[in-house]
């Protein structure tokens, strides 16, 4: 028959204890981890639907067809997924209306969406979204028809469009920090929101669940120790 040691279960419920007060706060100490944002120009092509899809290339390489809707939106954001579209109707019929078709050329509609106060650099003032029926040759990339209708464009040394009419002066692709960014984005009639998800900087629901379970454990622990003890 074995010998019950109280001594022994008296160290279990103390070692237990120690961790209950002390992994709590190393997790809290690692604080929620926020990915990067930045400020740019973010590239969209209109689908069959009318909705705006992501372009998978860069507007030095598509080649649009004729009546075909692109557009541009400066936004700060973290990737592709979390990019900001180009806001408002966006119709080609209606951009397009005044410029007639051309033989050897086509006729590229463009939604140019200089985005918010919020996302502007500082110091600079986004100017108003506009659109336009750029006209090139039959063979032009995205970038021809967006330089025939939106002069001056800027870009960087790897070929990223780092301006739009100007517009930022300065910049190009920049990380923003969190109080810069401020988190917010905006819906379709350009008024500012809060995304969906973002945080006070709080502790996190799956922090606050290994929390919990820390407490039961070491609450159960010490029942269990009682319970030998009687």
């Amino acid at each position: 028959m074995s010998r019950r040691h109280p001594g022994r279960g008296r160290l279990t419920v103390a070692a237990l204890l120690t961790a209950l007060l002390t992994l709590p706060a190393a997790l809290l100490a690692q604080g929620p981890a926020h990915a990067a944002d930045y400020r740019y120009w973010s590239f969209w092509q209109q689908g069959k639907s009318g909705a705006w899809v992501y372009a998978t290339q860069g507007p030095s390489i598509a080649r649009p067809d004729d009546g075909d809707v692109e557009g541009f939106r400066f936004a700060v954001s973290a990737n592709s997924g979390s990019a900001e579209k180009p806001r408002g109707a966006a119709d080609f019929d209606a951009i397009c209306a005044d410029t007639p078709a051309k033989d050897g050329q086509k006729r590229v509609a463009l939604v140019v969406d200089f985005g918010t106060p919020d996302d502007a650099p500082g110091g600079e003032q986004p100017p108003k979204r506009r659109t336009a029926c750029a006209r090139v040759d039959s063979d032009g990339t995205t970038a021809d028809a967006l330089a025939a209708v939106a002069k001056p464009l800027r870009y960087n040394s790897s070929a990223l469009l780092c301006a739009i009419s100007g517009y930022p002066e300065q910049g190009c692709g920049e990380q923003v920090s969190g109080k810069e960014s401020g988190g917010k984005g905006d819906k379709a009639d350009g008024t500012a929101s809060a995304k969906d998800g973002d945080g006070d900087g709080g502790p996190s629901v799956g922090l606050l669940a290994g929390v919990a379970a820390i407490v039961a454990l070491g609450a159960a622990a010490v029942w269990q120790a009682r319970r030998r003890r009687g």
